[in-house]
């Protein structure tokens, strides 16, 4: 695939496949090349296929993105997790949250995902704690701006 159409119609093959607009195969199954790999297609795998139009631009991280770096880091040194199984959670958000969150905001996210699925801490921890870096941060929202 080369090419945004290609990309697309991928996309469209991966989509004829969801909970809803699949339609219904009878035994034996019969699945021509391309039906096969939009099934294999997993979300996070970009890999040959077309570069969405996006242009490039240099970032410098901020520093809510380098904390966030540090911190989950620092939860794999403490073996609360390993870079796989962070990758994994980051995958199991769904299309929406994947390509909607900022690189740095998945990693944060599946963190506090993980902390609590794990029992490290409760929601209301997290909540808590939250709140009191937002009142440290003059009331700007959890990334440090203004909400």
């Amino acid at each position: 695939m080369n090419s945004p159409a290609d990309f697309e119609a991928q996309a469209n093959r991966v989509a004829e496949y969801g909970p809803i607009h699949h339609a219904e195969m009878d035994s034996p199954y019969y699945l021509s090349n391309s039906a096969f790999d939009a099934l294999r297609h997993v979300l996070h795998d970009v890999g040959g296929q077309a570069a969405l139009p996006v242009k490039y631009e240099e970032k410098v991280e901020e520093d809510w993105e380098m904390s966030t770096y540090v911190t989950c880091e620092c939860l794999g040194w403490r073996g609360v997790w390993n870079s796989e199984e962070r990758r994994r959670a980051e995958n199991d958000l769904g299309a929406t949250l994947y390509f909607g969150l900022p690189y740095y905001a998945r990693w944060i996210t599946v963190a506090a995902k993980t902390l609590i699925n794990k029992g490290l801490i409760t929601p209301d921890e997290l909540s808590a704690k939250i709140d009191e870096v937002r009142a440290r941060s003059g009331g700007g929202n959890a990334t440090g701006g203004q909400s």
